[in-house]
Order: structure tokens, then C-alpha cells, then sequence
């Protein structure tokens, strides 16, 4: 079978090799000069610089199973068991489990959060446990806000923003009571009250373009694939039972035109829209696709003269701070020997950020910083810059669930894949590989594939994994700059 992909980025990357692996004719397309979509780099200054810190979970078995794939897996270290460092101004905690078995083993933390009181951290279990009783998947569930959900079994104001936002916000990229009920659920269930070990946390130990981008363009070419980048599609024409896939560009010659057996759609869903041929899905479907909106992500980069934290990560409450990582190492600054350190804060849910000037950010998140950090009081701030990616996931409020389509659709042959299609799971770097699982499986069911697995499948998490987060960014290499902003279709850098 000729298959084409279009997008590259996690859930075209998983198409890609599943296909290839399976041995098909397997061409990917990608618009951007590199693979990996949202999980970008870029240099500055000499340093490796990722737009957005992305983690994962010792749960998130599709996304390790292409890590494995990949050959990387070394590079994505797991936590030995879930370690949080949760700051606050003049204060700090840790949020840890124990070696118990579930649902127990996050007990006594919760019983134990010093940033609520003895009757907080009691309602805090009775709601940990009345999660265990949501079904995620009655599409009723998808129509309540978390937060209405969250206040009914007892939880304040403040047990919403000081416990359950440093999960969920960083996991539905919305604010915590404004997420859908179904998809928090998801989080709640599989990663904290799931298996014991299953929040482990991951932290990628490589940049993002090398650890998804590169390493998928060296596999593919392996594997035989051809992968083509600067290479944008303009249309998907049905040609019988084949598809015409036009490319943009009136250079193109030749190769400005593909004819495949099969089509895979992987990339963000208004871009999916202008794509998908007419009779592929009724119209109010992909009419629908626009009511997914889109969420922003802001990063703010900080360096120091000097360590100010000890913690690889940790979260952060009653301040403007949510997560921030250390990125020291993973960017290349240790290798200058002089005592410098690279924090990176991730704001999630951030529309009051997203436009503002970065001298506007520096007032407010250097201070909090310094309020968190108390080694930052005295340190010098060598380099401050912001990189953000204002579509980076789809808005995950109550009521996406029913405009979030299948992989399949009316044409056989074409499927969609994204972590905004039907795939159980968040936005995130798991829902992107299991939907280019899902994907691919879609081909196989219409009967476009090889009937046996991919080769090395075993490692893709098994069948509970193939039940089902993409979003397209631009490349960027220029140095010196100050502010990156990243969208699907457009590129700005401020210097």
C-alpha cells in the first residue's frame, strides 16, 4: 500500500512508523522545515531551547511505547515514585507517594498537604474517592465544569486552586473550573487514583526536536520512508479508490503531486478543516471542529548568575507561577562552567498572558520568583525571554467530547489523527500517539492495511493502549531573539 501522512508531528510521526514498520510505501509530509510539531526547539545564543516544557506519566504507556520505538527512551527517565516539591511564598512542601497499593498510596500526602486545613484534607479524600465513581465516558459527564463538580463534593475555593488546579490546569491547558468533567476525570483516574506508580513523572533529559523530531526522521529513513518537510499540502482529492494529494507551491514539479491507497490527516483540526474533501464527513461535523477553539501555552525563560533551585521541577501555588522546570543541563548552559542556571516557568491556560509585552512579564514573574525562591533575591538575571504557542491545545471545556471526531471517516483509506480527535484522552503527547494508533488502525479495519501488527507493536503499550496532542508550530533558528510567539500558520519573533 502507498500511504501518505500529513503532519509531523507526534501522531503523524506514530502513523508513520507503524505504516512503514508494517511494511508500506510510506511518504510524510510536513509543512514545517523539521518533525515533532508542538514538541519544538530552537537555538539562541548557543543554547537549545525547547517553546514548552512538556512531561509525561508512567501511565502514558502509548507515548513511552514511541519513545521506545524511537530508541530514545533512555533520554525520558521516570521518576522512581511521584515526587512533587509543591512552593509558596515562605514556604514549602512535598507531595509524595508511598509504597502501598492504590487507591492508598497518595492517602497520606493529600491527608498530609500542608496548604489546607485538617477538615480540607478530609472533604480533599471523600472527593478523591467519589472520582473513582465517575464514568468518563457517558457523554453526560462531558457537559459539567469540573468546578461545579468539585464545589458539590465539598471542595472551597481555596482546596480548587491550591490542590486540584496544579493537576488539572497543566493537564486541560484551561482554567481548572472552567475543564470538562469527562476529561479531568481521565487525569483524576488514570494518573492518581490509577495504578501506584502510575503519576510517576517523566521529564525528557533531551531537547524535544531531537528526542521526537530527529530521532522520528532516522527511524523513518530506516525503516525505508521517504519524509519530505517545506512540503505543505493544498488539497486531497478522492481519485477513485486512490486520493490525489496536491501540494502547495508552484515549484513543486513533478513531485507537487501524490497519488496514495491511503491518506492519514494528522495534522490541528482547522487545518483539518480546509483538508478534509467534500463527502468525507457530513458538513455540521467538521463544521463542529470550530467550536474546539484553541487554548494558549506561555513560557517564560529565566537565566541566573547563579543555582537558585535545588528541585529538578516544582509547583507552584498562591502565585502567578504554576510549574517551573530546570533547564540547565538539557539546554547546553552547564556546559559553559560558570555556575549559571536556566529556569523555565510553564503557565498553562494562559489567555491573560498570552499578550502581554515581555517587559510586563518580566515585573510580574521575576518578583514571584524571588518569592518562591529565596536564593533568587540575591541573584542577577543574566537573560529573560518568552516564547509562546497561542494555539497550543484545543479548548477543553464541557461539551467538546461530541465535536471531537473518530479516526475514521466516509472515504475509505482517509482517516484523521490529532490529539483533538476521539481519542478517551486530554491534549496532550499521549492523546497525539494514540491517535495516530487509532489511526492506523482505522486503515486496517477498512481493509487498506496488512492484516498483522506493525513490527515491534508489543511495545506500543499493547492493546489498552490503542484506544486513543498535536498542535502545528513553526520552526525557529534565529539568535538573539527575545520573544518567540508560535502559531499553526504564521511566525513572529520580536527581538
Amino acid at each position: 500500500m502507498k500511504a501518505v501522512v500529513i503532519g509531523g508531528g507526534l501522531a503523524g510521526i506514530t502513523a508513520a512508523v507503524a505504516l512503514a514498520q508494517a511494511d508500506h510505501e510510506v511518504t510524510l509530509l510536513e509543512a514545517k522545515p523539521r518533525l515533532g510539531g508542538a514538541t519544538m526547539s530552537f537555538s539562541r545564543d548557543g543554547l537549545t531551547v525547547d517553546t514548552g516544557q512538556h512531561v509525561f506519566l508512567r501511565c502514558c504507556t502509548a507515548y513511552r511505547g514511541l519513545l521506545d520505538r524511537l530508541g530514545v527512551a533512555a533520554h525520558a527517565p521516570l521518576q522512581p515514585r511521584f515526587d512533587v516539591t509543591v512552593l509558596a511564598p515562605g514556604r514549602q512542601a512535598g507531595l509524595r507517594r508511598r509504597r502501598v497499593p492504590a487507591p492508598l498510596h497518595m492517602l497520606p500526602a493529600l491527608l498530609g498537604y500542608p496548604f489546607l486545613n485538617f477538615p480540607e484534607r478530609m472533604r480533599l479524600a471523600l472527593a478523591a474517592l467519589a472520582f473513582r465513581r465517575l464514568d468518563e465516558k457517558d457523554p453526560r459527564t462531558d457537559e459539567i465544569r469540573l468546578g461545579d463538580w468539585l464545589a458539590a463534593h465539598g471542595q472551597d475555593e481555596r482546596t480548587r486552586r491550591v490542590l486540584w488546579d496544579l493537576f488539572s490546569v497543566s493537564s486541560l491547558n484551561v482554567p481548572g473550573d472552567d475543564a470538562s468533567l469527562a476529561l479531568a476525570a481521565v487525569v483524576v483516574k488514570t494518573g492518581l487514583l490509577g495504578d501506584a506508580d502510575a503519576a510517576d513523572i517523566g521529564v525528557p533529559a533531551l531537547p524535544l526536536g531531537e528526542l521526537h523530531g530527529t530521532a522520528g526522521a532516522k527511524l523513518l529513513g530506516r525503516l525505508g520512508a521517504t519524509v519530505r518537510v517545506s512540503a505543505k499540502v493544498a488539497a486531497i482529492e478522492p481519485k477513485g479508490d486512490e486520493f490525489l494529494v496536491r501540494l502547495a507551491g508552484e515549484d513543486q514539479g513533478d513531485e507537487g503531486e501524490l497519488l496514495a491507497d491511503a491518506v492519514v490527516l494528522a495534522v490541528p483540526h482547522e487545518q483539518a478543516a480546509r483538508l478534509v474533501p467534500p463527502g468525507a464527513l457530513p458538513a455540521e461535523t467538521v463544521d463542529g471542529w470550530a467550536g474546539l477553539g484553541a487554548a494558549p501555552i506561555v513560557n517564560v525563560h529565566v537565566i541566573y548568575d547563579r543555582t537558585v533551585m535545588d528541585a529538578p521541577f516544582a509547583a507552584g501555588v498562591d502565585s502567578p507561577v504554576q510549574w517551573v522546570f530546570d533547564r540547565t543541563s538539557i539546554s547546553g548552559l552547564h556546559e559553559h562552567g560558570d555556575g549559571r542556571q536556566y529556569l523555565a516557568i510553564s503557565l498553562s491556560a494562559a489567555d491573560e498572558y498570552a499578550d502581554m509585552t515581555v517587559a510586563e512579564l518580566r515585573e510580574q514573574f521575576l518578583p514571584a520568583l524571588a518569592e518562591l525562591l529565596p536564593a533568587a533575591r540575591q541573584a542577577t538575571v543574566t537573560e529573560f525571554f518568552v516564547t509562546r504557542e497561542k494555539r497550543a491545545t484545543f479548548r477543553q471545556v464541557p461539551g467538546t467530547a461530541r465535536l471531537r471526531p473518530p479516526a475514521a471517516t466516509g472515504l475509505p483509506g482517509l482517516v484523521l489523527a490529532g490529539s483533538w480527535t476521539d481519542t478517551g484522552w486530554p491534549d496532550t503527547m499521549e492523546g497525539a500517539v494514540r491517535s495516530g494508533l487509532n489511526a492506523v488502525i482505522a486503515l486496517h479495519s477498512a481493509g487498506r492495511t496488512a492484516t498483522r501488527a506493525p513490527r515491534g507493536d508489543e511495545n506500543q503499550g499493547g492493546p489498552a493502549a490503542q484506544k486513543p496532542e498535536v498542535t502545528d508550530v513553526n520552526d525557529v533558528t534565529e539568535v538573539g531573539i527575545t520573544e518567540v510567539n508560535i502559531d499553526a500558520d504564521e511566525r513572529e519573533v520580536r527581538s
